[in-house]
């Protein structure tokens, strides 16, 4: 975008003299009045308890004061921002404020009753906001007399560090009511994305295969809480595993958004809550805050190793045969090892390249099959990487009938690599393969059903979550049919409609064998 558009952008943002009202001071609350005062607003806070508000502003100044002994804020923009904040006594104190976000209980009649109630105090001209993360956007505008100027404006926890701010429109949002949402986060500093009202919107949406394949790989005994996070952290590049990340985020939270959105899409099998992680919840163990999740949190409590192969001696030579895929750089990786790497016919029965193994042993990509489904018994998978050249780890499952010697090579292959080896249970799909391959079918979804653009959800996944590429751009790099194929394998294994690929990632698939020349 040029300067100039920039520019004629921001003047549709809320004008930083006019009043900015946040009703709710929780965490959120705080943040996003935070954020809008260090923007320049003047700022409201106002909350049904009694003293709540005031608390909320001398917190807020707390944290202004801290971010100036960091130097981070001048001293003068601190006293300036703190001139600029007060805490209201009743909603009426709101009236003349330009906008008006919500962080109140998630609860749709409580907020359609404030909204209703704001409706009388301020005018047709001020813009409404919820920030809600699980209820319809269109539910609770639905409540109101002018509808088109209600927005949702997702902000992430917390809400000063955070960049994404997701732009949800619902049924009868105005179109100039979301441009403006979205100016006004962009004017505040923030990274903004365009959104539908769908349940879970871009990144509560997409980010539920993250959870799901890590807890039904769990549930299947292949691997350990510790070893998946290993190895969606080291291998598929995750700054944190599902397991480690939830017990972050709170067990119960994390099992509620999951139940919400799975309800919210009439219990599609795609989006199915864990037995497990129910379990947990009943449990009490709802992670850090409770001091024991999937992992201990007490004093003197160690985080459990992931399993890692121990050493193993590498083969001299490996064959390969065919088009490794996703995996071809590891042609390369071998070479440097210094490992001779010679080429040879695939044979008939196979689907797709290999290496083979000094004892005849195939090591192979996974297909979404498990190795024991194959027709070959001396078959090992190993799973996809984000990047095999940085990868630090790499999960082998061997079949049922792989020899020891067989998995003992492939071991000590990946070890020359450089990498630690994790040998898990034979199951579809490993672990990051199966993982990417959701996201990437969510995404393209998500995509063909107007959810969000698809440089916006690579965004709000980026930045949202910290993925480590947005899961439009994975399945480029993967390429549709790929990433088809495996869905399709594991469709096979699992025969319901939880691995069924979407028509978009169908569709896209077609296309890219119909331009191939």
């Amino acid at each position: 975008m040029t300067a100039t558009a920039t520019d004629q952008a921001t003047d549709r943002a809320i004008d930083r003299s006019s009043p900015v009202a946040v009703v709710g001071t929780g965490t959120m609350g705080q943040g996003i009045a935070q954020v809008a005062l260090v923007a320049g607003h003047p700022v409201r806070l106002y909350d049904t308890a009694p003293g709540r508000a005031k608390t909320a502003a001398d917190a807020i100044t707390a944290r202004l004061d801290r971010l100036v002994e960091k130097g981070r804020l001048s001293a003068g923009d601190r006293e300036a921002a703190t001139a600029r904040l007060a805490p209201a006594e009743t909603l009426a104190d709101l009236a003349g404020s330009d906008l008006v976000i919500e962080a109140v209980l998630e609860q749709l009649d409580v907020k359609q009753r404030l909204f209703r109630e704001l409706e009388d105090v301020v005018s047709d001209a001020c813009l409404l906001a919820t920030n809600t993360s699980s209820l319809s956007v269109t539910a609770i505008g639905g409540a109101l007399r002018v509808p088109g100027r209600f927005v949702g404006l997702h902000f992430f926890n917390p809400a000063p560090l955070l960049p994404l701010v997701e732009v949800v429109s619902g049924f009868a949002t105005d179109e100039s009511a979301a441009t403006r949402a979205y100016d006004t986060a962009r004017a505040w500093g923030k990274t903004p994305v365009r959104c539908a009202d769908t349940p879970g919107f871009i990144v509560n949406r997409i980010a539920r295969p993250f959870y799901a394949e890590a807890l039904r790989v769990y549930e299947e005994r292949a691997a350990d809480p510790a070893t998946i996070d290993a190895v969606l952290r080291e291998c598929g590049g995750f700054r944190m595993g599902p397991f480690e990340l939830t017990d972050l985020i709170g067990q119960d939270v994390n099992e509620a958004v999951t139940r919400s959105v799975w309800e919210s899409f009439f219990q599609d099998p795609k989006f199915t809550p864990s037995l497990a992680q129910r379990r947990l919840v009943e449990s009490g163990r709802l992670g850090r805050k409770a001091g024991q999740g999937w992992y201990a949190y007490g004093d003197g409590d160690e985080r459990p190793e992931p399993h890692t192969a121990a050493p193993e001696r590498a083969p001299v030579a490996v064959a390969v045969a065919g088009d490794l895929g996703p995996a071809a750089a590891l042609v390369e990786l071998i070479r440097e090892a210094g490992i001779e790497v010679r080429e040879t016919t695939p044979h008939v029965s196979a689907r797709s390249g290999y290496l083979e193994l000094p004892d005849g042993t195939w090591l192979q990509l996974t297909e979404g099959l498990a190795a024991t489904s194959a027709l070959r018994p001396s078959l090992i998978h190993f799973d996809l990487a984000l990047d095999y050249r940085e990868a630090g780890r790499i999960a082998l499952a061997p079949s049922g009938l792989a020899p020891h010697d067989g998995l003992a090579a492939a071991v000590g292959l990946f070890q020359a690599l450089g990498k630690k080896v994790s040998v898990v249970r034979d199951v579809p799909g490993l672990i990051v393969a199966r993982t990417a391959a959701m996201l990437v079918d969510f995404a393209a979804d998500a995509v063909s059903r107007g959810v969000a653009s698809a440089d916006d959800i690579d965004t709000a996944m980026r930045l949202g979550v910290n993925y480590p590429v947005g899961p439009i751009a994975w399945g480029e790099s993967l390429s549709a049919s790929w990433v088809r194929a495996l869905l399709e394998a594991l469709h096979l294994e699992y025969p319901s409609a939880r691995y069924a690929p979407s028509q978009a990632l169908i569709r896209r698939s077609e296309t890219q064998k119909a331009s191939r020349p």
